[in-house]
């Protein structure tokens, strides 16, 4: 195990860590991250310069974690040079106590994938992969303002898997431009084909300030019927081939999930780097401004910060907890917070028993598929945060 901090204050508790790569070599038209294409060389050397540094800064809140989960997001991280990368988890390494038995993952976009640089990632620490395929239809791709071809995808995955790594993710999406109830069983049954150890599977949503939020009307997307027909398909036919749904959005095959995003859906801890990034650390939630400038002259963007009460806590509990398959647990719910979940919640979510929404029982609550797909629907009519 590679690590740096020594000296453990206390009991040791699980960390994750989620460091944000803010930059890809063209935006997707539905893209509402923060993101910035086409970046100069010297951007991305200042920028991995900052985020060492901050990097450094809070390893000294952390010596009472071991880190288990560590997670490059973007953009694309990928477009970073390997030796930036490189730079950066050896930094992780350095001055936190990583686990031995860590999930490292990289988000990649087939369109800068190449098997030298798997290798350097792999030698470096990465193991896992999640590979960003969206659809195996050039059409579909070209309406999303994707640059990469499924032949693309594919060589992604050979060249990784050569390069060492077994864990593989893929992303789909549904409800795209284009895309028709038979293409997309033709995307899952491609992304199938390529035997990753995971499969995300996303709804397009139309988000305000995006490319697609000016030309919706334009889009020839298909109806909210034949999207919901795509999500029961989705469910039906990954599951028909060994593809176990854990989460509303998120397959995979045993041992395989995602621990760096259960995570999130567990309340567990977590600390973010970057612009827009968010942590939950020491009960506290703050997170980052958009600003990338602002990061790369100062470092400190924070811009929100709230201690989190235990009534908002009861309610994020469920309201993550609901999105996994196995739903929210009545014992530990209580052990938790002290109160019985049945008393909080059962009454609200026995409405929704009856139309078989809903699976409850003395061993707390879990959506059904069909709960699943209108999930926030029920969730904001069953929780009480405040408006």
């Amino acid at each position: 195990m590679r690590n740096a901090n020594k000296q453990v204050f206390g009991k040791t508790k699980n960390l994750g860590l989620y460091l944000h790569i803010p930059f890809c070599r063209s935006k997707c038209l539905y893209c509402d991250f923060c993101s910035f294409p086409r970046p100069q060389p010297s951007v991305m050397e200042a920028y991995t310069e900052v985020l060492i540094r901050d990097l450094k800064e809070k390893s000294s809140l952390c010596g009472d974690y071991i880190v288990d989960t560590v997670y490059f997001g973007g953009g694309t991280p990928t477009v970073l040079p390997p030796h930036l990368l490189e730079r950066i988890l050896r930094t992780v390494f350095d001055c936190y106590r990583v686990s031995s038995q860590a999930e490292i993952t990289a988000e990649c976009n087939p369109a800068t994938q190449s098997e030298a640089l798997f290798l350097q990632m792999r030698a470096a620490g990465f193991n896992r992969l999640s590979i960003g395929m969206q659809s195996a239809h050039s059409a579909e791709l070209r309406a999303l303002g994707r640059i990469h071809t499924f032949a693309d995808c594919a060589q992604t995955v050979a060249e990784a898997r050569r390069a060492g790594f077994e864990n593989l993710s893929l992303d789909v999406m549904f409800g795209i431009p284009e895309q028709t109830e038979e293409s997309f069983l033709q995307t899952l049954d491609m992304a199938m084909d390529l035997d990753p150890a995971h499969i995300s599977a996303y709804g397009l949503i139309i988000e305000e300030g995006t490319p697609f939020y000016r030309m919706e009307s334009k889009l020839n997307l298909p109806d909210e019927d034949a999207s919901e027909r795509m999500y029961f398909q989705l469910i039906e036919h990954l599951g028909a081939r060994g593809w176990k749904q854990y989460e509303i959005s998120n397959f995979a095959k045993e041992g395989y999930e995602s621990r760096h995003n259960l995570k999130y859906w567990r309340c567990e801890e977590y600390l973010g780097f970057g612009p827009a990034a968010h942590s939950d650390f020491c009960g506290v939630r703050f997170g980052n401004s958009r600003d990338l400038t602002a990061y790369i002259e100062g470092g400190n963007i924070l811009e929100e910060q709230n201690r989190i009460d235990i009534e908002e806590r009861k309610n994020e509990y469920v309201m993550l907890g609901m999105r996994l398959a196995e739903g929210v647990c009545a014992k530990a719910f209580e052990e938790r917070f002290g109160e019985p979940f049945e008393d909080r919640f059962g009454a609200r979510l026995r409405r929704y028993v009856e139309g078989g929404f809903v699976r409850l029982s003395g061993s707390g609550a879990a959506f059904t598929p069909r709960g699943m797909y209108v999930s926030n629907a029920i969730l904001s009519d069953i929780l009480d945060f405040p408006n």
